[in-house]
């Protein structure tokens, strides 16, 4: 199933899209309303407390006296962090198992208000933030919840920061305005992109991509973008993953590309790619079949080391392409090279920026990309490769080594 982080700082509007997308028909797994389960009367949870915090924790009733405990860890990183360790681990846990009883196909949306700040982007196909900005969100906690502004601030300065939400965020909601809007934008966001992704990961295939080539000048967000994904991609399967670097066009500062982040995943050998095929397709990147070789750059190379299997992603919203290569293959060599290559040295830049201008043009109009890319391939292995070589022997580069995958 397709598991989606929810976040957004306090009086973001977090609710209200939580709610909505509860509507859509998503099955919504709710961090608060888990966090008071776990410490109900005769769990775990609370019989930790009580040792951590000693027995004037529970009230008269029998229960957890949250202003109490509140009072006692706010503005105490330590007592704070102590609290986090005996609940966090608890809801995730009570979390885990809704998820897994959900359907194959079904959409489950974890609202986690510090999803940030306990660092669980990676848990999740994609996050999901609602932003809004600081003094909308003051005015709002002053209205609604009777504080002061000094209140106002001092919860939101508690929480990570509006910048380090949004660095994490696949999704930015924005809740500046109205209601109306911001459920405007979680309808396109769940018709658009959720069902699509939801239905393509259960099915275990690729989002669709027509049309020809179309270049974007060069976008920051395009590292950050790969940054994410490949933190996703490390943490699914640690013990067979050697690496991921962004390769590609897309990570060549000032070189204008397709908006399709390409990812390199290095591994120990084809057998360890093929055992990592099901967690890559489970983590949104099913094999695409019938791609599993890059064309041979050099004119005598052995064709078998510059074997690869091919992954893309599910998700229509934002193109991925995975290539899984053995480390120390030639082919994962080259692509390295001509990334490095590209980043310094300004001349070839411009070489191959002119290139990929022309032939975008020429297949404006195809159906695919699959020309552009093959009309290519000459000047990879006739230009690029005699010129990145020269430039690697004159540099000393080396490709990085990597330290062995958790076993």
């Amino acid at each position: 199933m397709l598991k989606i982080g929810l976040t957004g700082g306090i009086a973001s509007g977090k609710s209200v899209v939580a709610a909505r997308l509860r509507e859509r028909g998503a099955e919504l797994v709710d961090a608060d309303a888990l966090a008071r389960e776990v410490v109900e009367p005769g769990t775990e949870g609370l019989d930790r407390i009580v040792r951590e915090f000693g027995s004037g924790m529970i009230g008269g009733d029998g229960r957890l006296d949250r202003a109490r405990l509140g009072a006692a860890v706010f503005g105490d990183p330590g007592r704070l962090a102590a609290l986090n360790a005996i609940v966090h681990p608890l809801v995730r846990a009570r979390a885990a198992a809704i998820t897994a009883a959900a359907p194959e196909d079904g959409v489950v949306v974890q609202d986690i208000p510090l999803l940030v700040e306990t660092g669980q982007g990676d848990d999740f196909h994609l996050v999901v933030v609602v932003d809004a900005p600081d003094d909308v969100r003051v005015q709002r906690m002053r209205e609604h919840r009777g504080m002061t502004e000094d209140e106002a601030r001092s919860r939101m300065a508690a929480q990570a920061t509006r910048e380090d939400r949004i660095a994490a965020a696949d999704v930015v909601l924005d809740n500046g305005g109205s209601v109306d809007g911001l459920l405007e934008q979680v309808d396109a966001l769940w018709d658009d992109r959720l069902v699509p992704f939801a239905r393509n990961l259960a099915a275990g295939r690729r989002a669709p991509r027509t049309g020809g080539p179309v270049l974007a000048p060069h976008r920051p967000e395009w590292a950050r973008q790969a940054a994410r994904t490949a933190a996703r991609l490390r943490a699914a399967a640690p013990e067979l993953i050697l690496a991921v670097d962004h390769i590609g066009s897309t990570s060549v500062p000032g070189l204008a590309a397709k908006d399709v982040i390409d990812l390199q995943v290095a591994v120990r050998d084809l057998a360890d790619a093929d055992t990592l095929a099901p967690a890559l397709a489970a983590a949104g990147f099913p094999l695409v079949p019938g791609i599993g070789q890059d064309a041979p750059k050099p004119s005598q190379s052995d064709p078998a080391l510059w074997q690869k299997r091919f992954h893309a992603n599910a998700d229509p919203g934002r193109p991925v392409n995975l290539h899984v290569r053995p480390a120390g293959s030639a082919g994962w060599r080259f692509a390295l090279m001509f990334r490095d290559w590209l980043r310094s040295d300004a001349a070839a830049l411009t070489l191959y920026a002119k290139l990929k201008a022309g032939l975008a043009e020429r297949f404006a109009g195809a159906a695919d990309t699959e020309a552009y890319a093959a009309a290519k391939e000459p000047w990879f292995a006739g230009v690029a490769w005699p010129r990145m070589s020269a430039w690697a022997a004159a540099t000393g580069w080396e490709p990085p080594s990597y330290p062995p995958a958790r076993l």
